[in-house]
């Protein structure tokens, strides 16, 4: 569990952390643009200040083993809610650029992980 939940702190933190202070980085690497005050704002809270709050979970889960099987869960169904609604947009006719399958991989890999860490 602690390699995974280590790996979930290095890959969400500094990403939601980048998202959170240079909002515009996403038009960058996914073609997500902000181009309004309320568009700003909203980036900065869902890729900024949540995917910042997921990896410091998993540092804290790192820190106290009492919560780990708690939040492996909990990491999951967030990459699980997630890598399910990307691919849902794919079928949908989105289509399928290197970030979305780059964030496929990642989320639907963590399910895969997580499950089978809380199968044990």
């Amino acid at each position: 569990m602690t390699t995974f939940l280590a790996l979930s702190a290095l890959l969400w933190t500094p990403y939601g952390l980048w998202c959170l202070v240079r909002p515009e980085v996403l038009a960058e690497v996914a073609g997500v643009t902000a181009t309004t005050p309320t568009a700003v704002a909203e980036v900065r809270a869902m890729y900024g200040g949540l995917q910042t709050a997921v990896g410091l979970l998993a540092l804290l889960a790192l820190a106290r083993p009492a919560l780990r099987r708690g939040v492996v869960t909990t990491l999951g169904m967030l990459t699980g809610g997630l890598g399910l609604a990307r691919l849902l947009a794919v079928v949908l006719g989105a289509g399928l650029s290197s970030y979305t399958a780059g964030a496929l991989v990642i989320e639907l890999g963590s399910v895969a992980w997580a499950a089978a860490l809380l199968r044990r």
